[in-house]
């Protein structure tokens, strides 16, 4: 019997250009509008072809091997890029030594959940096997990554702009639990939004990824909307684990044990690595800028003594 995974064609660079062009479509759209999210929508475009390409060659290779340590060797690399991410691209502001927490929150969240889930839930022996732990740790990271973003961005904006009222309960003698707890819970609730509406919806309103590339693989329907099920609970179940265990690190650095609001342990600046970047690409923007300025200096002064040679001439 022929399978739909044999009657889906292969797919060519070509294919991705055209699947290019609704981005770039969007970005032109945004330029003339002067909405200011084309350079966004087109530098993530381009992270996402790169990424995603560097990550096929290294998980071709791995599915191949069928090498435990090669899985355990991913699994840290998505997570630690995944803390990277929430780290220095998704949080407007940073707290003191966030990268080392944030990345074991991620972990603590992230690897338990995702192997008991492959190994119980989907019954999978051994819970390792490429093809499907790999791809299951990366929905979940991916999904973390964003929650935490939301999470710790209201944690800053509290602590930046409305302190006062978490000083306000400090100053009544609460203590630093009963003082963030508001601040925890409603930035929880919010980084949480987004994974409760789509678990409320899938099936009805829309059909996932996951189920989609089971049954394109071979899968029956009623088999590929139960895996799915399965990595929806595990994808919303890590997410608030990841949460919690980031919020209880950014709240425990921003208000210590002495009951006191540091605000000095929280830095707005880019990190060090981009505004590295930005000095270097300045500098070089500034030295175009002067080669130009030489050029015109130079043609300028050519041109005057020309004229004055023919006007001395003239006399």
């Amino acid at each position: 019997m022929l399978t739909l995974a044999q009657d889906t064609p292969e797919l060519t660079w070509l294919n991705v250009l055209i699947g290019l062009g609704f981005i770039a479509f969007d970005s032109a759209l945004s330029l003339v509008m002067g909405l200011g999210i084309g350079g966004s929508l087109m530098v993530a475009a381009g992270r996402c072809i790169l990424q995603l390409s560097v990550m096929g060659l290294i998980l071709d290779k791995v599915f191949a091997s069928q090498n435990v340590w090669g899985v355990v060797g991913i699994a840290l690399l998505l997570n630690t890029l995944g803390a990277f991410e929430a780290t220095y691209n998704k949080s407007k502001r940073r707290f003191t030594n966030m990268f080392p927490l944030i990345l074991c929150s991620m972990l603590s969240g992230t690897v338990p959940i995702s192997v008991l889930g492959t190994r119980f839930a989907m019954s999978q022996n051994p819970f390792w096997r490429p093809d499907q732990f790999i791809p299951i740790i990366g929905m979940i990271l991916g999904n973390a990554i964003s929650s935490i973003g939301i999470a710790l961005n209201t944690v800053s904006k509290e602590f930046s702009e409305n302190k006062d009222k978490i000083e306000t309960y400090l100053a009544f003698g609460a203590s630093r639990f009963e003082a963030c707890k508001p601040v925890g819970v409603e930035a929880l609730k919010l980084s949480l939004l987004p994974t409760v509406n789509q678990m409320s919806v899938i099936g009805l309103i829309s059909i996932p990824g996951m189920m989609t590339g089971a049954i394109v693989g071979g899968k029956s329907v009623e088999q590929a909307a139960r895996l799915q099920m399965i990595i929806m609970f595990m994808i919303s179940a890590s997410s608030a684990l990841c949460v919690l265990l980031a919020l209880f690190f950014a709240l425990t650095t921003l208000v210590d044990t002495q009951c006191r609001i540091r605000s000095d342990r929280l830095d707005a600046r880019k990190p060090v690595f981009y505004r590295a970047r930005d000095s270097v690409l300045e500098g070089v923007w500034n030295g175009i800028k002067k080669l130009k300025f030489w050029g015109r200096n130079k043609g300028h002064g050519s041109e005057e003594e020309r004229r004055g040679l023919l006007d001395h001439q003239h006399n």
